[in-house]
């Protein structure tokens, strides 16, 4: 029986999450984080985990805290690496990231060589993520739960913006779970017949790149891992993007905007990066680490309901008729071998361009042309 306390939407949410995305199980740990605008949310989960006897953990936080510490955090705090936080990563079955922001730019006067250490101390957790999600052992989801600094953020107005999420996620359908099962079979298509390619060659305004992904693994992101979900992703050979691409929107980092970033590729590292605004941020975090300049993710785009950028990579790398690019870590399970304690998507919008596999046009304004599938 559906409980009094949430509306239709925010019901499904929990259910969404708990079922399709986790499929918890009784007496497995659930670590869920969230920033506290985005409660109503999280209580929906906590009650779809509990009700599937999961033991749910919440940790709540806010960007105010997010900005105390990197204001008076000394060095030795933004490098210590916490043995209490990897324990935790090494031993929960589950946990969910929901993004619900109550400021989008929290850290926009922080330090930027601060940042850089602090990235650099998470290093080890983020290892340990990677492993874990490679060897299986670990189920993880990433969402977002309408709050009003997102909405303004994004240029919508609060009611809208609830609606634009709910609707990216299939909530405004009665089945959600049914509709994100016929989503993921139309999706595992386009990842078969990218999985037979050895090049991708890119044109169009404002790209002209080649990408090699032979003998590396293409995974579709069903909406399990990511919700809402919507893309095809793979790691490109480290050593083997040539070209340039110019990325149409702004590229965040933990709320940190960098606009017109354009990146020229040679042997698999950039070479040249450049940026309209926050070039300085660019360039630190390009110098973060041996593997920050090196691609760790290429992806197609292809959730159509969400048809506006917002300035929130989990929505924009989505955007259906766009690709994006991530530099830095790979995920193991893609066949990727790049480390690094980044992994900083950029999108690039695809609606006038094509992508040909080995020579043979396969994606075309914005969509797989149906004939290659």
């Amino acid at each position: 029986m559906s409980s009094m306390l949430f509306d239709p939407y925010t019901e499904r949410f929990g259910r969404l999450i708990a079922e399709y995305c986790l499929d918890l199980r009784p007496r497995e740990h659930l670590l869920i984080r969230a920033g506290i605008p985005g409660l109503e949310g999280v209580r929906s989960l906590y009650k779809a985990a509990v009700e599937r006897g999961a033991y749910p953990i919440v940790l709540l936080g806010d960007s105010v805290m997010s900005e105390l510490f990197y204001r008076h955090a000394p060095r030795e705090l933004l490098e210590f690496e916490s043995p209490l936080e990897l324990l935790i990563q090494e031993r929960v079955e589950a946990t969910a990231r929901i993004i619900s922001s109550d400021h989008t730019k929290p850290l926009t006067s922080a330090d930027p060589e601060k940042l850089r250490l602090r990235s650099r101390a998470m290093r080890r957790l983020s290892e340990v993520f990677m492993r874990r999600d490679s060897e299986g052992s670990l189920k993880w989801v990433v969402t977002i739960y309408p709050t009003p600094a997102d909405a303004q953020e994004a240029g919508f107005s609060p009611l809208e913006w609830r609606e634009f999420i709910f609707k990216a996620m299939k909530l405004d359908r009665p089945d959600p779970v049914a509709e994100w099962r016929r989503f993921a079979e139309e999706q595992r298509r386009i990842r078969d017949a990218l999985s037979k390619a050895d090049e991708l060659r890119l044109e169009g305004p404002g790209i002209s790149l080649t990408v090699r992904v032979g003998g590396r693994t293409w995974i579709e992101d069903d909406g399990r891992n990511n919700m809402p979900g919507g893309e095809v992703f793979t790691a490109p050979h480290e050593d083997a993007t040539e070209g340039t691409v110019a990325f149409d929107y702004p590229a965040v980092w933990r709320g940190i905007e960098v606009e017109g970033v354009k990146l020229v590729f040679r042997r698999g590292r950039v070479v040249e990066a450049t940026a309209h605004r926050g070039e300085e941020h660019l360039r630190k975090l390009l110098d973060t680490d041996e593997g920050a300049r090196v691609l760790g993710e290429f992806a197609f785009g292809l959730n159509y309901d969400i048809t506006r950028h917002t300035k929130q990579i989990l929505l924009d790398e989505k955007i259906g008729g766009t690709i994006h690019m991530a530099l830095g870590a790979a995920y193991p399970r893609t066949g990727g071998k790049n480390q690094s304690s980044i992994h900083w998507d950029m999108v690039k919008d695809m609606k006038k361009a094509t992508v040909k596999a080995d020579g043979d046009t396969i994606y075309q304004n914005g969509k797989f042309i149906k004939e290659t599938l």
